[in-house]
């Protein structure tokens, strides 16, 4: 059974700090390959912000949030996390956790979460 069950949204002030976690079922966490993080601003397309391959294990990121954001994984309780730092107005968007399987070197982000809302203000 594939879930996703993202948390840790909210509002904060610019330069604050969020932490995001994204539940996923034993399934999906050990069916994937690779895991990421998108977001959607208000009248934008969505965008990708982060994705962590698991074997072998290597992070990649958008320029635009790269050195101030951090993808991770905690195997333990198959939870993936997105710490964002020095937050600015610009980062607002709903944030999507997505799973799915690597090919032809990608992430092909097959599953998808509900979403969870970040404003920086």
């Amino acid at each position: 059974h594939v879930q996703l069950v993202e948390s840790g949204g909210g509002s904060v002030p610019a330069g604050g700090s969020l932490r995001l976690s994204c539940a996923a079922s034993a399934y999906t966490a050990t069916s994937s390959s690779c895991m990421g993080w998108f977001r959607q601003a208000p009248g934008k397309e969505r965008e990708w912000v982060a994705t962590l391959y698991i074997i072998p294990r290597y992070a990649r990121y958008a320029d635009s949030v790269k050195a101030r954001f951090t993808i991770s994984k905690d195997n333990a309780n198959n939870t993936l996390y997105l710490q964002m730092n020095s937050l600015k107005p610009e980062d607002t968007a709903t944030c999507y956790c997505a799973a799915g399987a690597v090919k032809f070197g990608r992430c092909q982000h097959d599953y998808w979460g509900q979403g969870t809302q970040v404003t920086v203000s």
